[in-house]
């Protein structure tokens, strides 16, 4: 059976999740209904896109995952259905689909057509649009009778580490800080293998900070359990379970964690200089 997942900008102090699950309950008592997150920032695609991507791919096969992110009503942009890798996301096309899947081609992308019933008397496209349509998938419909197949979408180009040949460096920036204040670059394990193979040796840099290993665990900074304590507040490197390269503290968090201590945020650059 399909899962319905809900990804949201709303918090959980307003009515509007609520109001979402109300509204698919009211279709059916025996939805299973997923929260992924509410607490994404105001309007913030790139985080949204990291969570999602990392997400969708432990529900089962034919999920259908509603993106409520950015997404208020204006009768001039679309509301669409992608499906994707198995799997069902409906959104405002505001180029969303495009940063989680900036290496995977849609299968079928299209235009949800219900707005046009409702025009301007769509208050809160979530319950009006996204509800009706996550359940009418649900319940075996076809995407095709509630929208029409469209070519294209909004697209927002993902933000690329690259290689700078002349300096033998990888070029990357801060995509995402999670909830302990980790610090995750854009820069793949594949992507740094390939030049690290051919290296003797790397330096990890950010701002005035210098660190030369990559460590396989957060727990790996410890090297005595006996005296753990002691080695809280230490900093080190990871690939993490998104296999994309990660400045941590050991037992960190948003307010002492990677992010505030170096004072790193989102768009600022990390370098990895090889031998």
């Amino acid at each position: 059976m399909s899962v319905i997942t809900l990804t949201s900008d709303y918090g959980l102090v307003d009515h509007r999740v609520a109001s979402i699950k109300g509204k698919i309950l009211s279709w059916s008592h025996d939805v299973k209904v997923v929260d992924i997150s509410h607490s994404i920032m105001a309007y913030n695609l790139l985080q949204t896109a990291y969570i999602v991507r990392n997400a969708y791919k432990f529900f089962p096969e034919g999920s259908i995952h509603i993106i409520s992110v950015d997404s208020f009503y204006h009768k001039s942009r679309r509301n669409i259905i992608t499906k994707i890798d198995g799997h069902y996301f409906i959104s405002a096309d505001n180029g969303i689909t495009s940063l989680i899947f900036f290496d995977i081609k849609p299968e079928a992308v299209y235009e949800i057509t219900l707005n046009n019933r409702f025009d301007d008397k769509v208050t809160f496209p979530s319950t009006d649009i996204f509800v009706p349509a996550a359940m009418h998938i649900y319940n075996g419909g076809l995407p095709e009778v509630i929208g029409r197949k469209i070519k294209s979408v909004k697209e927002i180009s993902f933000p690329r580490a690259v290689y700078n040949e002349n300096e033998k460096m990888i070029v990357g920036e801060v995509m995402y800080i999670d909830n302990f204040g980790n610090v995750i670059s854009n820069i793949s394990r594949k992507f740094f293998d390939k030049y690290a193979s051919l290296s003797g040796g790397f330096t990890v840099k950010f701002r005035n900070i210098v660190l030369t290993k990559v460590l396989d665990q957060y727990t790996d900074v410890v090297l005595d359990w006996n005296r753990e304590p002691e080695f809280h507040g230490k900093s080190s490197v990871i690939f993490n379970d998104a296999d994309l390269l990660e400045i941590a503290i050991y037992k960190g968090s948003l307010h002492n964690g990677a992010s505030s201590l170096f004072g790193l945020s989102t768009g600022e650059k990390i370098y990895v200089e090889f031998e």
